[in-house]
């Protein structure tokens, strides 16, 4: 790697942190590329992170989760405070990139310069995540961000996903979109830390409430202390978005005072270590094992001659 190379990451850093939205970009495509240069960026902007409120915004593909977002976002910075937000969008089946690209309902922030949006493919990742997410967080931690926003795309049962990624979790749902029921079976009654009703303009929302409040009542809440709330929006109109945005105040503040930012941001950092070790793992294994026979051994798994335990106990003593 090149000494010029080498040189951009301090300076990348220091622009990032001053708030240059190119130089965020800059890092946040390291993220996604995987470069060389991403282990001293990292490590670079690790003593600035930490400060950021994640918030996390799953639902159904058709509630309104970008109007939603696009509406926290003019919220938010009505209050003074900077944001940043990844919208996890559908990968293309032919570049592998974001399918959307940054999300048309939020360019009305787009020259903002305390905004910063992002749209990041899922690259297949079934969890309505971007396995490089949690990096990519940390860049608009360090960059100054007071919240940041985090849009998943949508995938149906595997979207519960960003409930571990995220301080607090917004789950939106909207009439007609499906009943309690079906957010039971969905497993997202179990994640929400704040439940949102969208459309609420729309017949049906005061029983969706109804229903929703009745499943929760039902179910065990994820911390004794905290009990999540309903709030009914209409985020075309703006109505209701001021009172989200204050009750994910008032659970940033249960989190702080109950100890459980600190078990959560653990737990999120645990699961981002893993991952980065199994994938490193991977890489290396893909390199070693495919010169070592793992496609003759698939072979014969293929054609009946062996089990596939019985070929991974062989690929694993050829490699012990």
């Amino acid at each position: 790697m090149s000494r010029r190379a080498d040189q951009q990451v301090p300076d990348l850093v220091e622009r990032a942190r001053a708030g240059q939205a190119r130089a965020v970009a800059r890092l946040i495509s390291l993220v996604e590329t995987e470069s060389p240069l991403l282990r001293e960026a990292m490590a670079a902007l690790a003593p600035h992170t930490g400060h950021a409120h994640v918030v996390g915004l799953t639902g159904a593909p058709g509630v309104g989760k970008s109007t939603t977002t696009n509406a926290l976002i003019g919220s938010l910075r009505a209050a003074g405070r900077r944001v940043g937000v990844l919208a996890v969008d559908p990968s293309s089946p032919f570049s592998g990139g974001a399918l959307l690209g940054d999300r048309i309902r939020m360019q009305d922030h787009a020259g903002d310069d305390g905004v910063y949006i992002r749209s990041m493919a899922s690259r297949g990742h079934l969890g309505g995540l971007s396995w490089s997410t949690p990096q990519a967080i940390r860049v608009l931690d360090a960059a100054g961000c007071d919240v940041v926003l985090v849009e998943t795309v949508g995938v149906g049962q595997s979207e519960v996903e960003v409930a571990g990624l995220a301080d607090t979790t917004l789950v939106l749902l909207a009439p007609g979109m499906g009943d309690g029921i079906q957010a039971a079976k969905a497993g997202i009654l179990e994640v929400g830390d704040v439940y949102v009703i969208n459309k609420s303009d729309r017949e049906g929302a005061d029983r969706l409430r109804r229903e929703l409040r009745d499943g929760l009542a039902l179910g065990e809440a994820r911390e004794a202390g905290w009990r999540p709330p309903i709030v009914k929006t209409t985020a075309q109109a703006g109505t209701g978005i001021d009172e989200v945005v204050a009750e994910v105040d008032r659970h940033a503040a249960y989190l702080r005072e109950s100890g459980q930012l600190h078990v959560r941001r653990t737990a999120r950092a645990r699961a981002e270590v893993e991952a980065i070790a199994v994938a490193a793992l991977r890489r290396h294994w893909d390199d070693v094992a495919g010169r070592d026979g793992l496609d003759e051994l698939a072979a014969t798994v293929a054609s009946g001659e062996q089990d596939p335990y019985a070929a991974a106990d062989r690929l694993l003593e050829d490699r012990a």
